[in-house]
């Protein structure tokens, strides 16, 4: 990943020192299991431990000098370690185990890691949402439909859809993270041929894992729920930085970006107030929805195991938990720093519609007045459609047609916004009832 994408926490679980680190513990524990099963001495336990190389750029590029070599990067690292501990008790390490053994254990345990910092962010975006929510329940808006004025709502309902569904995506990080919390030390096929399943509970117990049956490599479906779970924020954080994006347009101003003292929108035209946070959440969502088709295609392997898939989760698994993590932060500060217009957005919805979004309100009261539903629909159609074509106010419309029979009581009820959103505050109330 591109340093400008690559938040220091993620990016650090995934540079070659802490992937190096974590193959060298899972070799560690296992010459210790097998040390508990009397196979391995004691002493010679103690002294891998003891004499096991630091793990920094210099032991990194003696790997990669050595992988020349051996054009197979687990075993140049064995062989780095062994010389590092020395003989004869370098020779125990890697003993019974397979390359997946130590690669997919590490990399699970990478992947736990990763989504703790996830569904921490997570639970960052959707306490943003929901702190706007409870702010702005009851500041009105335009809601709208195909892009057209529909029926009022309220900027607060928005974010309160916005914070449950992020929840949800905390709930699918937290199922991934359970889901890739495993590792197996069971060999070439997965039998168990050459190593005791007591040195797989072992290294699995103090990685925090737990051991499952596999093949030569861990099944990738669990892979793939975890870029599935990342693609699923990606489309979160996608549809409220839509959402910006609109209602950002000139022609709305109902709502922008933060723009910070000495920001510039556009390099030409000073007037500019550019989305262009909102416009780059967009395009990331679009890359992880890749990274999930391609960890779709890693789930078949042939037979107990080949490594087409190893070559994609090298950039799409530490890329994925990158952005992800990126988005979730970017998306947070957008939510927490937001710029509401409600004033702009109370003219739309009044002004600007002519009052066509209590057309709902007024074909019911037609309706409650005796007029059958078609009767009463075609009347509010022809009206409407004088309102907007003549820039009149559709109230105004309505009191000339003699066709209309309310009482100016009844036309006060139908125009009335407190009434249209007299029940919004069961979007705040899912929140709490969640909560529970």
């Amino acid at each position: 990943m591109i340093p400008r994408y690559a938040p220091p926490a993620m990016a650090a679980l995934f540079s070659d020192e802490a992937r190096f680190a974590t193959w060298l513990e899972v070799e560690l524990l296992a010459t210790e299991g097998w040390s508990a099963l009397g196979v391995v001495p004691a002493d010679d336990a103690r002294a891998c431990r003891d004499r096991a190389p630091a793990v920094d750029a210099a032991f990194v590029e003696a790997v990669a000098e050595r992988e020349r070599v051996t054009d197979h990067d687990v075993a140049a690292f064995v062989d780095v370690v062994q010389q590092a501990i020395g003989q004869p008790e370098g020779s125990w390490v890697h003993y019974g185990l397979t390359s997946s053994d130590v690669v997919d254990t590490a990399l699970c345990t990478t992947l736990v890691r990763a989504a703790d910092l996830l569904v921490s962010a997570a639970e960052g975006l959707a306490a943003a949402c929901e702190r706007r929510a409870r702010e702005l329940i009851d500041v009105p808006v335009t809601g709208r439909t195909h892009g057209m004025h529909a029926e009022p709502t309220t900027y607060g309902a928005k974010f309160s859809l916005w914070a449950l569904q992020a929840r949800r995506d905390v709930e699918r990080l937290r199922a991934a993270r359970e889901r890739v919390a495993v590792g197996k030390l069971s060999g070439a096929v997965g039998t168990y041929s050459n190593i005791d399943p007591s040195v797989e509970a072992h290294v699995c117990a103090s990685l925090g894992l737990t051991p499952v049956p596999a093949t030569q490599v861990i099944a990738r479906d669990r892979h793939a729920e975890y870029l599935w779970a990342c693609a699923s924020v990606g489309a979160t954080i996608e549809a409220i930085a839509t959402e910006v994006r609109h209602l950002a347009r000139s022609e709305v101003g109902e709502a922008e970006e933060p723009f910070k003292p000495g920001q510039k929108g556009s390099s030409a035209m000073p007037h500019k107030r550019n989305p262009i946070l909102s416009e780059r959440l967009c395009g990331l969502a679009r890359v992880l929805r890749g990274y999930l088709s391609a960890g779709i295609e890693d789930v078949a392997l042939w037979h107990e195991r080949d490594i087409s898939h190893s070559s994609v989760e090298r950039v799409v698994l530490p890329d994925a938990s990158m952005l992800t993590l990126y988005i979730l932060e970017k998306a947070t500060g957008l939510v927490d720093g937001l710029v509401i217009h409600p004033e702009r957005a109370l003219a739309n919805l009044t002004e600007g519609s002519f009052g066509l979004v209590f057309s709902q309100s007024v074909l019911l009261a037609l309706v409650a007045g005796g007029l059958s539903r078609d009767a009463a629909y075609r009347i509010v159609q022809r009206d409407a459609r004088a309102a907007w074509e003549e820039r009149r106010p559709f109230r105004a419309v309505l009191e000339a047609d003699p066709e209309v029979t309310l009482s100016a009581a009844e036309l006060d009820d139908a125009f009335d916004l407190a009434r249209t959103l007299r029940h919004v505050h069961r979007f705040t109330d899912a929140l709490e009832a969640t909560d529970r």
